[in-house]
């Protein structure tokens, strides 16, 4: 074909795919955007060369949400991993937008590295460089060429991309926006823009017509942008961009909130009409939420994930008074169970004279577990905790939170997790902290959800699939935990109700809840792995059940996070910092493994 790019010629792959080409040996070929170049499984029998466009590498395993590995730009291999291994591909490989795509098979290539080593020793450099980039906090292949399209009418879209952009450009990235006046630009000029610059945020106005669609197939990622305080488009009048990104899930909502209101409302009904992988919300004249935005673009968002753990996870509470202290931001949170419930108010906006208040209020100054009832279901009702996490969260959706939020529960009918990360909040958290045999389960579309510790009770993976930044974990389930002290049986009855003793619930609620809490080695170890910071305070000491004994546990989640963060050379924002093409010791490009 004529009219588009050479083949990069400094390197000896890409020179050996101009040889082969030249001899018949390495075909070429156009990959539609949505198309997949191979699946995980597939024998991995050819060498792939990218010469234009964009591919994303896609991990789906089975029981956990698709995990988007990265992008191989052009000039880049793709499948060199399993060719080399003589193994199958370990990963789906999906045209982004449009590509053209060179392949050599693989008979052909051993052969040209036999007459040529240079060709394997850099191949084996660039596999080396990969599989670092996959384990450290740096990486090279996340997407860097943003969208953003007017849903609705929002206003004037240029504005807030460049405001934007100003943001990047303060953590010391290349940016440059690109609007309409560049829908008869060639190519070559769009491929010289994305290589000259650490980012390239195109944006579509409502009234920009085709340019619209031509943005939605050009970048790695989506961003629809609407007015929050406005009800959305019918999807008759504004359907959805075709593209690719829709069915990868890499299309996301930004909404545009007044200055002045306490919480968004209405974010239900767009993302029915969205249908976004994630919901962030923008307050117009909120500088810190543009930089917020700048930092999910770049790589630098911060995700929390917080663990089950029953009184212990009271740690959660000093463990974010710590972030927050060292101007720590937190951009993505997550929990599971008691953990759940303190994301949840971080995610609500509560500062920390709040959280610390209504944490006291609903589980501290008089147990939640104190409406003990003949156990044909469970030790409680139920019903305490659901009054209070209705009084604290009220009618409060998962969209309408200021941060993006998950919990977990267990679902009992289909034995898998349940993901929560839409519908009413307090019914989220009432089945996260669903402790089997302590509450009553939670019923939601006939099935029957439990406590999420069951199967997961640190979900530090899952936020590490759902976001490019830094990950801090805080889990509170280490260490020794239940004694036969804990679960002996009390000498007297009567001296254990006038004690009071009976409202934490009677011994047998200690041992439910530790075995609720009690992840497999394996699903532990993957979790604590996930993260960048992980900070396991000692509340060894603290009896699981023991609500009074907030202090000591907010005071060691508060140590052990300071401790934590001294230790670290830089920010927790710049762990996953990628390097800027401006940087002279910047390494030759090379994205993530992409067996």
């Amino acid at each position: 074909m004529t009219g588009l790019p050479e083949i990069p010629d400094d390197s000896a792959l890409a020179r050996l795919f101009s040889q082969e080409r030249a001899q018949g040996e390495a075909t070429w070929f156009s990959l539609p955007g949505g198309q997949k170049l191979y699946s995980a499984g597939d024998p991995s029998d050819q060498l792939f060369f990218l010469r234009t466009g964009r591919l994303g590498a896609f991990r789906r395993d089975e029981g956990h949400e698709p995990q988007f590995l990265g992008v191989i730009r052009p000039g880049e291999p793709a499948g060199e991993m399993a060719l080399v291994a003589g193994a199958p591909h370990s990963a789906d490989v999906v045209a982004l937008r449009d590509s053209e795509i060179f392949a050599l098979p693989r008979e052909v290539f051993f052969d040209a590295c036999e007459a040529d080593a240079s060709v394997m020793t850099e191949l084996a450099r660039l596999m080396i460089l990969r599989t670092r980039q996959a384990s450290s906090r740096v990486s090279m292949g996340e997407p860097s060429v943003y969208g953003f399209l007017a849903m609705g009418q929002p206003g004037a879209l240029r504005t807030l991309v460049e405001r934007i952009s100003v943001e990047i450009g303060k953590l010391g990235y290349s940016v440059t926006c690109i609007g309409v006046e560049a829908q008869h630009a060639p190519t070559e000029w769009f491929s010289d823009v994305e290589r000259t610059h650490d980012f390239v945020l195109y944006l579509a106005e409502t009234t920009d017509g085709g340019w619209r669609h031509a943005v939605a197939r050009q970048v790695d990622r989506l961003f629809r942008v609407g007015r929050g305080d406005r009800k959305p488009p019918r999807k008759e009048i504004e359907p959805p961009p075709a593209s690719p990104l829709t069915a990868q899930q890499l299309v996301d909502l930004i909404l545009l909130q007044p200055s002045d209101i306490d919480r968004p409302v209405g974010s239900e009904a767009w993302m029915d009409a969205a249908q976004p992988a994630r919901l962030f919300h923008l307050r117009r004249d909120n500088e810190g939420d543009l930089q917020r935005i700048a930092r999910v673009l770049t790589g630098q968002s911060v995700g929390l994930v917080l663990s089950g753990g029953g009184a212990r996870a009271y740690a959660h509470v000093g463990a974010i008074r710590a972030l927050r202290e060292r101007n720590i931001p937190i951009d993505f949170v997550a929990g599971v169970s008691m953990g759940a419930i303190i994301a949840a108010g971080v995610a609500m906006g509560w500062d920390d004279e709040e959280l610390d208040r209504r944490i006291k209020e609903a589980f501290v100054n008089t147990s939640p577990l104190a409406d003990i009832a003949f156990p044909l279901l469970a030790l409680t009702h139920g019903l305490q905790v659901a009054e209070r996490l209705a009084h604290h969260f009220g009618d409060t959706e998962i969209a309408d939170l200021w941060l993006p939020f998950f919990c977990l529960s267990t679902n009992l009918t289909t034995g898998a997790y349940h993901l929560h990360r839409r519908g009413l909040l307090r019914r989220a958290l009432r089945a996260s902290i669903s402790l089997p045999g302590v509450l009553p389960p939670a019923t939601e579309d006939g099935d029957v959800l439990v406590d999420g510790a069951v199967l997961k009770n640190f979900p530090a993976d899952m936020m590490r699939a759902w976001q490019l930044g830094p990950v801090v974990g805080v889990d509170v389930t280490w260490g020794r935990s239940i004694t036969a002290e804990d679960v002996t049986r009390p000498t007297s009855v009567w001296k254990w109700l006038w004690s009071g003793e009976w409202r934490k619930g009677p011994p047998i609620v200690s041992l439910l809840m530790r075995a609720a809490t009690l992840s497999t080695g394996p699903d532990i170890a993957a979790s604590r792995a996930a993260t960048d910071v992980l900070v396991l305070p000692d509340v060894s000491s603290i009896e699981i059940r023991d609500w009074s004994a907030y202090a000591p546990a907010v005071a060691e989640g508060y140590r052990t996070m300071i401790a934590a963060l001294d230790k670290l050379d830089r920010p927790v924002q710049d762990l996953r910092r990628r390097v800027s093409l401006q940087d002279p010791a910047r390494a030759k490009p090379g994205a993530m493994a992409a067996g």
